[in-house]
C-alpha cells in the first residue's frame, strides 16, 4: 500500500535515506558523504506537514516501509520569465529499500507519482539522476522516461 508518510516514520525513511546516500557516495565519493542524511529529524518532520512537498511510502501488509518517494509540486506562472504557465511534480527522491529490490516497488512507486501529478493537473513529471548511476538511468529509460537537459562541469581542484 502507498500512503503520505507520517511522523512517526521518520526512523525508517532516515535508513532508506542513508541507502540512498550510499548509492550517490558510491557514485560521486568527491561530492557525497559515506553516511549522514539530507535531513535532520526536524527538518524531516517539517517536509512531511509541508503539502507541497509530499513524501508517500510503500508499506507492505505487515506494515514495514519498504520504499518512499519524495515529491515537490512546482508551480509556474506565467510572471515566472519566459516559460509559460504550468505545473511540475518533481521526484526529489525515490527509494526501495535494498532487501525488497527486484520486486517491482520502485515502479509502483513511480506509476503512483504519474497518477498523482494527473490528479494535480500537471504538465509534466521531472527529476534529477547523476549519470554515474547506471542502476537509476537505466531503471527510468525503462519506464519511459527521456533526458530533458544536460547539466555540465568543470572540477576545479
Amino acid at each position: 500500500m502507498i500512503r503520505l508518510a507520517k511522523t512517526e516514520d521518520i526512523p525508517r525513511v532516515q535508513e532508506l535515506l542513508e541507502q540512498i546516500l550510499i548509492v550517490h557516495h558510491q557514485v560521486r565519493p568527491d561530492i557525497f558523504k559515506s553516511e549522514g542524511s539530507k535531513f535532520t529529524n526536524a527538518e524531516l518532520e517539517a517536509v512531511i506537514n509541508d503539502s507541497t512537498k509530499p513524501i508517500f511510502v510503500y508499506e507492505d501488509e505487515n506494515g514495514c516501509i519498504l520504499g518512499h518517494i519524495f515529491l515537490i509540486i512546482q508551480d509556474i506562472s506565467e510572471n515566472d520569465g519566459p516559460k509559460k504557465a504550468h505545473k511540475t511534480l518533481f521526484i526529489d527522491d525515490l527509494c526501495v529499500d535494498k532487501e525488497a529490490r527486484g520486486k517491482k516497488l520502485g515502479e509502483k512507486l513511480y506509476q503512483f507519482a504519474l497518477e498523482y501529478a494527473k490528479e494535480l493537473g500537471c504538465y509534466n513529471v521531472t527529476l534529477h539522476v547523476w549519470n554515474d548511476n547506471d542502476g537509476a538511468l537505466r531503471f527510468y529509460d525503462r519506464l519511459g522516461m527521456k533526458p530533458r537537459y544536460t547539466e555540465m562541469e568543470t572540477i576545479l581542484k
